[in-house]
């Protein structure tokens, strides 16, 4: 211990017993700097104000030291959520949007495709793909990559110790194991769970439904009028839409989605000298060949504005049963994407000098794997008017996935996921027919 003189501990004495003033000149000084201000012209001692006195302010001022030994650090929470993020949809965006709501960073499982395997039936997209989507999304900040589909005793003791996760998040929907009981029930037992509300209309097996039933039946020898099979037959044929979207879009849901932590850059738009990347498509079944793209498409500019074609746009060009999912659940993908600054929602197809010059783009680029590059009849190139500016660039798409060949896994599998369907029907059903037993028992 090294000598203390009478004033500095007349000093600390004082700073103790009024260490609710010190807390409050730390963490907001231009509040204290007014209340000072304040009391000057109204001709009181700053060195009375508010009962600190015996030693003059200044020479708190002089040595912040004294402050910095009180700062008190707010730890951070960390919250832990997983799942299979199988067919990525705005749900599974929503659901990581809560997740991370109820902490400070949000840590994500990827259960692996061995787990999905064993306790749903086979995934459409392999643990890669995956991977690049749920890394891809701004609420995101760790991603567990082969995590299990339930939470066992070992590894919820690996994600409090090692991961020094505060709680396990999961919606309100069950997710059950294939005995019917409980996957988070270790997590609940512990006191470390915490649930979020489920986002209604929209889900995996959903999107499945809508793709499987625009395809016709070929079982009976007759023809098939789905694009899903023929992508390469350069024929738009029009078919029926099996299943429509549920989804009911709000201004305060897109607000949700556009407002992220990491994203403050979109309320303020670009700055007068940044440079505005465009890049437009329909996004149709938001997929790691669009992670990648906009990745790639973001890193050439300052801010990456993205153009979603509206539904109609798509269809004529593609024929039905596209788009998938329609313009607002496409454009919440969207915005939930960590390298995207801001849509436009219902992009027109042709891009003008008046839209480059409303949004002050620099750069417009598209992808080198496309859908369709080919145009209706009569139709001029929709990039006539960047390209004769000199600011149109092809971009070489880090991967080789389409809409359509996610599309044509579904198809290929159909079987399967009837299967998998039904396998969680079945779990359901026995999980709350036990549940119903015991609230009446």
């Amino acid at each position: 211990m090294g000598f203390v003189s009478p004033l500095e501990e007349r000093m600390s004495m004082e700073y103790e017993s009024n260490n609710w003033i010190w807390d409050g000149v730390y963490y907001y000084p231009h509040l204290f700097g007014g209340l000072m201000l304040t009391a000057a012209l109204l001709g009181l001692s700053t060195t009375y104000f508010g009962g600190i006195g015996l030693f003059p302010l200044s020479y708190v001022w002089s040595d912040l030291g004294i402050f910095h030994k009180k700062k008190r650090e707010k730890k951070r929470i960390r919250v832990y959520m997983d799942g299979c993020f199988d067919l990525m949809h705005y749900g599974h965006a929503n659901a990581l949007r809560q997740a991370k709501a109820l902490g400070d960073e949000l840590v994500v499982g990827v259960v692996s495709d061995e787990e999905i395997i064993a306790n749903k039936g086979p995934p459409v997209l392999p643990m890669e793909e995956r991977l690049a989507l749920v890394s891809g999304l701004k609420w995101v900040d760790q991603v567990i990559a082969n995590a299990p589909y339930a939470i066992t005793e070992q590894f919820m003791n690996s994600l409090f110790n090692e991961h020094k996760i505060d709680y396990i998040i999961h919606g309100d929907d069950p997710c059950l194991l294939p005995d019917g009981t409980d996957a988070y029930a270790l997590a609940k037992k512990a006191g470390r769970y915490k649930q979020i509300k489920r986002t209604e209309g929209v889900s995996s097996t959903d999107i499945v439904g809508r793709i499987l039933s625009s395809v016709k039946d070929t079982k009976g020898g007759g023809s098939n009028n789905s694009t899903l099979l023929n992508e390469d037959s350069g024929e738009r044929h029009q078919s029926k839409r099996g299943q429509v979207s549920q989804f009911l879009p709000t201004s305060r849901r897109i607000v949700q989605f556009s407002n992220g932590k990491s994203y403050s850059v979109f309320t303020q738009g670009p700055g007068r000298n940044a440079l505005v990347v465009y890049i437009d498509g329909a996004f149709d079944l938001f997929h790691a060949g669009h992670v990648e793209i906009l990745k790639k498409a973001r890193q050439l500019g300052d801010f990456l504005l993205v153009g979603i074609h509206a539904d109609h746009i798509v269809s004529e060009h593609r024929g039905m049963p596209y788009p998938v999912m329609h313009v607002h659940e496409r454009s919440l993908s969207m915005l939930a994407c960590r390298y995207v600054d801001e849509v436009i929602i219902g992009a027109p197809w042709e891009i003008t000098k008046d839209m480059i010059t409303t949004f002050n783009i620099s750069l417009v680029v598209h992808g080198s794997v496309a859908e369709s590059n080919s145009l209706l009849p009569g139709e001029t190139d929709p990039y006539e008017v960047p390209k004769s500016m000199g600011i149109f660039r092809l971009l070489e798409s880090p991967k080789s996935i389409t809409t359509t060949s996610v599309a044509q896994r579904i198809v290929a599998n159909h079987e399967d996921y009837m299967k998998r369907n039904a396998k969680k029907a079945q779990s359901e059903k026995k999980y709350y027919e036990e549940k119903t037993y015991v609230a009446g028992d």
